[in-house]
């Protein structure tokens, strides 16, 4: 009788979630699209590192869960998504949902944030604008493999003329020299970076926004630590932080991070500046 409730305890060892589900992968490592403030960026300090609310909510999930989450920065946004693609890196903090990413990449619901894009002109120079369809004709600029959701991916798709670019300042300085007509990016990352280059005050925006989509945690199909234990544990996390409002507060944390770090670079001499690169 004693042997048979200790083979009892035993099995109960076993069961997932009583053991130490994630004894095999104690590190993971997450990327994503470094001219993404004040979601996502290069972190001034250690520019091999991202920084920003979206990794402040996955750092603080990996504590919660005794994982080590390190943010790294592997490149644009385009190499970013390649590099949790093939599963060198693990996590993709922060997509929007399409139907390509599910193919390589398993999406932890919910979603973090929701976030609208725009259709950004030269001040002064825009055109009547209602909707998607406004847009036919004209010459667009946005960045290469990024995603406005997969409905409005598919429409661009088939009529609209979009060229891609590595970076937002690069999509910003053809707008600026005429050479497209618009340029589609999310709202809040593009006044951030529209701002520090002096760009801001000769752009605009059209309303309404093209889309408005939710912001989502992404676990390689090729990574060595994508298992039933994480995703669920990685769920369970996000369900309880979104659910207590959190990311919003990160969000405007780091709003002002963003705008202090900027406010201090524009104080330090360019050659001072040269030298810390």
């Amino acid at each position: 009788m004693l042997s048979l409730k200790i083979l009892g305890l035993m099995g109960l060892l076993l069961l997932p979630g009583l053991a130490s589900a994630a004894g095999k992968c104690e590190r993971l490592v997450a990327t994503g699209n470094p001219e993404y403030p004040p979601y996502l960026w290069r972190d001034p300090q250690s520019p091999q590192h991202l920084v920003g609310a979206n990794a402040d909510l996955l750092a603080l999930i990996g504590k919660q869960l005794g994982v080590k989450i390190e943010i790294i920065y592997t490149g644009p946004w385009s190499r970013a998504q390649d590099e949790v693609r093939t599963g060198r890196v693990d996590l993709l903090a922060g997509a929007f949902l399409t139907l390509p990413r599910l193919e390589s990449m398993d999406y932890v619901y919910p979603a973090f944030f929701s976030t609208p894009s725009v259709v950004w002109v030269r001040k002064g120079q825009g055109f009547p604008y209602s909707g998607w369809e406004d847009l036919r004709g004209r010459t667009g600029g946005t960045l290469v493999h990024n995603s406005f959701g997969q409905q409005f991916d598919s429409f661009a798709k088939a009529n609209l003329s979009l060229e891609e670019v590595p970076s937002l300042i690069q999509a910003f300085q053809k707008l600026l020299l005429g050479r497209t007509d618009y340029v589609i990016y999310e709202r809040y990352p593009g006044v951030a970076l529209a701002n520090t280059q002096g760009m801001l005050e000769s752009l605009e925006t059209l309303e309404p926004p093209i889309s408005s989509e939710g912001l989502y945690l992404t676990l390689s199909h090729n990574s060595a630590c994508n298992d039933p234990w994480l995703r669920g544990q990685l769920a369970k996390k996000m369900t309880e932080l979104t659910a207590a409002g959190l990311p919003e507060s990160l969000l405007q944390r780091n709003l002002e991070r963003w705008k202090a770090q900027q406010a201090q670079a524009a104080d330090v001499p360019p050659q001072e500046q040269e030298d810390s690169q």
